[in-house]
């Protein structure tokens, strides 16, 4: 799901005139409803009531057409189309889609805990969440999910919404589910009591090596500073003199989290972020406090899927010199959406200001096209060679969106997204058909492999003396050959032995995964990303 980068929510300030647009088809309709004798008065049509036709309108559908009309959903699809016309973030949240949406953002949900996946149609607990509900009750990775309460969940196709609806519930309120754990004849019931279940922001952090820091972040939410103010602690007093913050793929968040997050990293009293529009002043955010880590190199990690909040830190890190960006242009999303509930349980997300680094840049990228466009330029990006070749990504940036950093004075480019300071080239070299569904065969076979074999890893106490003495040998491999060959037309074995120790090295890390979640399977899975190892390199060097 994409996040908009909206503020924490608060009342709307907006202009009547676009308000009452949005919501007259809903009141009249409803208007039609208490008078269906009557033919409704048109409201005239002129310059300062553009409005009137659409009334107009509705009420021939409510009056003459063919079938019966859902009016409810027939406004609500009006308004949703409505505010695609103004710019690709504004939105309306139905009812029923808003307690999701908002639960993404606060940071946690009402739960059992378990990290799961669906394989052959099955539900597998990757993890128990630790600390969990599912955890103390005895759920273990690679049980199997077939039943909730007396309900068959296994082979029926069932989608992951399906699942969490499933399982979610009111906090204190028990859910049953019976488990498949291999060596059991029969299934395994458990009663497991729902609690609040954090949905964190930080996917791994930890030391690549005794001085370089490394911090991965999926989302900028409501509790996103406080766990990056905890990882930087953790971090600092195992070491840490130099940090690496991945922001790829990070589709942002709230304006004022990334805000803090900004001034853990710039002193007290410089300029992170500026928000405007024509019934928007001009408000300026500034770091306030002394930062954790104002000092010491610092590299972040961007890519065409950084957006919003991820555009707000990189751009202030970018301006005032105090980092270097890596990797290739962020999404270009520089629009602040605010938040106001609906009387019909519904929201409204509009957008009310832009928003600009330090140095004047506008990281919005042109929406004029309409959204179909929008939502395709990323493939532009491919397609005109961008994202794997660094002249293309600097060639076409007009004078007119070259700015200059805050303190030395280096180039830096507006027009669409954050353009880094060392291009990192996409990946393109395993993008065969062949080698994409070998790699994404792996977590389908280690499922299956851990949980047959799961006493076999009983003899690593921790995640260093695996990551050290384990490894995936050719017995291994060729059971995940066979199970390859199941889901493949034929092996193209010429590829399979190109990527073969990737291959071993992904199975690896899945394996940690089942044992240590994210904390055993970001430190092997990093050893093959390319990006982070030229990061790793460059903060090295200094």
């Amino acid at each position: 799901m994409s996040f908009n980068n909206t503020e924490k929510p608060q009342k709307l300030q907006v202009y009547l005139p676009l308000l009452f647009a949005l919501v007259l088809g809903i009141g009249m309709l409803l208007g039609i409803k208490m008078n269906q004798q009557i033919r409704p008065s048109f409201a005239p049509e002129t310059p300062e009531n553009p409005i009137g036709v659409v009334q107009e309108v509705f009420n021939y559908v409510e009056e003459k057409y063919v079938d019966t009309v859902n009016s409810a959903q027939l406004a609500e699809v009006a308004v949703k189309e409505a505010l695609q016309e103004l710019d690709p973030h504004s939105s309306y949240i139905a009812a029923k889609d808003l307690p999701k949406v908002q639960e993404n953002m606060q940071g946690n949900f009402d739960g059992i805990g378990v990290e799961f996946s669906i394989v052959k149609d099955t539900i597998m607990v990757v993890a128990p969440i630790a600390g969990g509900p599912s955890e103390k009750v005895g759920i273990l990775a690679g049980d199997k999910i077939i039943q909730i309460e007396d309900t068959l969940v296994a082979g029926i196709e069932i989608t992951n919404e399906q699942v969490m609806e499933k399982l979610k519930g009111k906090r204190g309120t028990e859910v049953k589910v019976s488990i498949y754990r291999n060596g059991f004849p029969k299934l395994i019931d458990f009663k497991i009591k729902r609690a609040k279940i954090p949905l964190v922001s930080i996917d791994v952090a930890y030391m690549l090596d005794s001085q370089v820091g490394y911090i991965k972040m999926n989302r900028f939410s409501a509790t996103t500073d406080d766990e990056i103010r905890e990882k930087l602690d953790t971090l600092i007093e195992g070491g840490m003199e130099k940090l690496i913050l991945d922001l790829r793929q990070n589709p942002g968040g709230y304006l004022d989290v990334a805000v803090n997050i900004a001034d853990e990293f710039i002193e007290r009293g410089n300029l992170l972020v500026y928000t405007k529009g024509k019934n928007h002043k001009r408000t300026e955010f500034k770091a306030k406090y002394a930062g954790k880590f104002e000092e010491g190199d610092l590299v972040i990690l961007i890519d065409e899927g950084s957006a919003s909040a991820s555009e707000i830190v990189a751009g202030a890190v970018q301006d005032w010199d105090r980092g270097t960006i890596m990797g290739r242009r962020s999404f270009g999303k520089g629009l602040v959406q605010e938040q106001d509930e609906l009387r019909s349980g519904g929201a409204l997300r509009l957008t009310v200001a832009r928003y600009y680094t330090p140095s004047g840049r506008c990281i919005q990228k042109p929406y004029e096209n309409g959204t179909d466009a929008y939502d395709k330029e990323i493939d532009k990006r491919l397609k005109n060679g961008e994202l794997y070749d660094a002249d293309s990504a600097f060639a076409k940036i007009p004078d007119s969106l070259q700015y200059r950093t805050l303190r030395e004075g280096r180039l830096v480019y507006g027009g669409g997204g954050v353009t880094p300071d060392v291009f990192i080239p996409i990946d393109t070299s395993k993008n065969e058909l062949f080698s994409l569904r070998a790699r994404r065969s792996v977590p389908e076979f280690v499922y299956e492999y851990f949980s047959n074999n799961q006493q076999k890893f009983h003899n690593y106490p921790s995640f260093s003396n695996f990551n050290k003495n384990y490894q995936v040998d050719e017995t291994v491999f060729k059971q995940f050959q066979q199970s390859l060959r199941q889901s493949v037309d034929s092996l193209d074995i010429d590829i399979l032995q190109r990527d073969k120790e990737e291959l071993k090295t992904s199975i690896k890390a899945h394996i940690a995964r089942h044992l240590w979640s994210s904390n055993g399977f970001y430190p092997i899975i990093h050893q093959m990303d390319n990006t982070l190892q030229d990061a790793y390199k460059k903060i090295k060097r200094g």
